[in-house]
């Protein structure tokens, strides 16, 4: 799908159809199975579990996926709602819609390979009784966090099920267009005020660059509400179609934004999501994986 459609595209045709420190103790620590082989022991030292966005391998299913993610040494997963659960399943979604015994299978294949569904991106709308249902389906799944870009006026009913669930709410952000407010972390900052520590960001570093911002400023405004980030490098600046590139190698500045999750104190799931696909995907995301933790092995 085009890359300035793709899940924003999904999310207006749903709707049409119907500190880190303070923040650690929302973030349950579940123990997982030891099958994947850790590609980043030094991250998981600084409290970073460095996941994998579904969305960057799209182009096979859900299940498919699971094996390229366990194989790159990461333990954790961000479905979103729109993607193909399995081959088996063609009309299948990874979301609320599956039944139980599919929810029941799903996990079974995550314990199989000692992954975890850290980070779910939902379509939470202003339809309450939907996203209870998606509330649902994030606690049987084990979810911690929900990523999404709720309408202004949904937050109030939202923030009660965050507490009803104990999940929390991250805030995603896309590029700069002229009917989209989320790109601006002035904006969604101001979604925060008044709300409980359940509320935060999801910052997409890729897509602030893409807007024209610098990530390192950005994420100085995110200060405190950080919950999960999407890590993102693109080639160019202020070009909402600019390709993803490997991290380090684009102009999000990612050793200071690296530096930047360091001295805030951020604690948690971190999840590489890349974009661009090409037949040397899984080499592309493993150079992410690799620089996230040579990096923070030079501290």
């Amino acid at each position: 799908m085009n890359h300035a459609i793709h899940r924003r595209h999904f999310l207006r045709t749903a709707s049409a159809a119907g500190a880190a420190v303070t923040l650690s103790g929302l973030i349950p620590s579940h123990g997982l199975a030891d099958q994947v082989k850790l590609s980043t022991p030094k991250a998981e030292q600084l409290g970073w579990r460095l996941s994998c966005s579904l969305y960057t391998f799209r182009s096979v299913s859900c299940y498919e996926a699971l094996d390229k993610v366990a194989a790159l040494g990461m333990r954790g997963i961000e479905p979103a709602f729109f993607l193909p659960l399995s081959k088996d399943h063609p009309d299948a979604k990874t979301n609320e819609s599956l039944s139980s015994d599919l929810r029941q299978e799903w996990r079974k294949k995550l314990a199989e390979r000692g992954l975890r569904m850290v980070n779910f991106y939902g379509n939470l709308t202003d339809n309450a009784a939907a996203n209870r249902q998606i509330f649902q389906f994030a606690k049987e799944m084990d979810v911690e966090t929900i990523v999404a870009e709720p309408p202004a006026a949904a937050f109030d009913g939202i923030e009660k099920l965050c507490e009803e669930f104990q999940i929390n709410l991250a805030v995603h952000n896309h590029p700069k267009t002229p009917d989209y407010t989320y790109w601006d972390p002035d904006n969604v900052a101001k979604l925060f005020e008044g709300r409980g520590k359940r509320i935060g960001a999801c910052c997409d570093t890729g897509h602030w660059v893409r807007s024209g911002l610098d990530s390192v400023a950005c994420l100085k405004k995110m200060a405190g509400r950080i919950l999960t980030v999407h890590l993102k490098d693109v080639i160019e600046s202020g070009n909402p179609a600019a390709r993803d590139v490997p991290l380090g190698t684009g102009k999000a500045n990612y050793t200071a934004v690296l530096q930047e999750l360091r001295q805030q104190g951020f604690r948690g799931a971190l999840s590489i999501e890349y974009e661009h696909e090409s037949p040397q995907l899984m080499e592309d995301v493993a150079q992410c994986v690799k620089f996230v933790e040579q990096t923070v092995a030079s501290w």
